[in-house]
């Protein structure tokens, strides 16, 4: 069949790729084995996704991500972000699964950004953000600071727009063993991809990530899937170990959200004065 198809022109092509795709979105949507908080639609079963794929990663309807459903049951189930009061809400790199949901709920106070990304509101450089302090009730960024040449200065950054009250969710990508590896000296994008994982990583964080976050002056309290959800839940939802860790900054003890699962570590010094 392939010999077939090879020789048609491209006009001829297009239709039975776009027939062959749907078949196969239908074949991982038919089925309620898996759900997906963030639409809230089952499937039969997450489609793969990654550089090297990863099995039961994406949904087939809204596009979300492991970490994406994991996000969303953890605002959800343990924050304040939609109790209908209002909050200033600064969301960079936005995820198209998610950002039409934020707008749709919170409203004007939203506020995507991102330096490269037309789609977003703003144009933000996160080591220099144009607001003033204690700007945001929340900030969400996820998968940016592995970007980022100078990540310390961005969580200040970070950290100085963030209301004394407010709460902050800043994920990474955790794949190096032990302590975080960076070298600026690579830029050489074959050599990043070998190194970092991808061509515009500059590093691989570490169990270590939490004592930067801390030394911008965040307390850091981390929670798991298995904190917001059973073992079936965890199938269910897709949340393998992909999804990693949720990490809750915020400047105070008091702003850390209710329930177990996100013990917050030791105070930073720079809070205590």
């Amino acid at each position: 069949m392939s010999r077939v198809t090879a020789r048609l022109p491209e006009y001829a092509k297009r239709p039975l790729r776009r027939l062959r795709d749907t078949l196969k979105d239908f074949a991982f949507a038919a089925g309620t084995a898996r759900f997906c908080p963030v639409c809230r639609r089952t499937s039969r079963r997450f489609t793969p996704f990654g550089a090297v794929p990863r099995a039961d990663a994406r949904c087939i309807h809204c596009g979300s991500l492991e970490r994406h459903r994991l996000l969303w049951l953890f605002m959800t189930d343990r924050t304040d972000l939609f109790d209908g009061l209002a909050k200033r809400v600064l969301h960079v790199a936005p995820e198209k699964c998610l950002e039409g949901k934020f707008k749709e709920r919170l409203g004007d106070r939203y506020l995507s950004a991102d330096l490269f990304n037309p789609r977003a509101m703003v144009r933000m450089d996160i080591t220099d953000i144009k607001y003033d302090d204690e700007t945001f009730d929340v900030i969400y960024c996820s998968h940016v600071l592995e970007h980022v040449p100078d990540d310390r200065k961005a969580m200040r950054e970070l950290y100085r727009v963030l209301k004394r009250t407010g709460w902050a969710i800043l994920l990474v990508p955790i794949s190096a063993a032990q302590r975080t590896f960076e070298d600026p000296q690579i830029v050489d994008p074959a050599e990043r991809l070998r190194l970092f994982g991808q061509e515009d990583h500059v590093r691989r964080y570490g169990p270590d990530y939490v004592d930067r976050l801390r030394e911008a002056g965040f307390i850091v309290g981390t929670t798991h899937a298995s904190d917001l959800t059973d073992g079936k839940g965890v199938i269910r939802m897709g949340l393998t170990a992909a999804c990693g860790e949720i990490y809750f900054c915020t400047k105070h003890p008091e702003s850390a959200p209710p329930g177990p699962g996100c013990v917050p570590g030791p105070r930073p010094d720079r809070d205590r004065h």
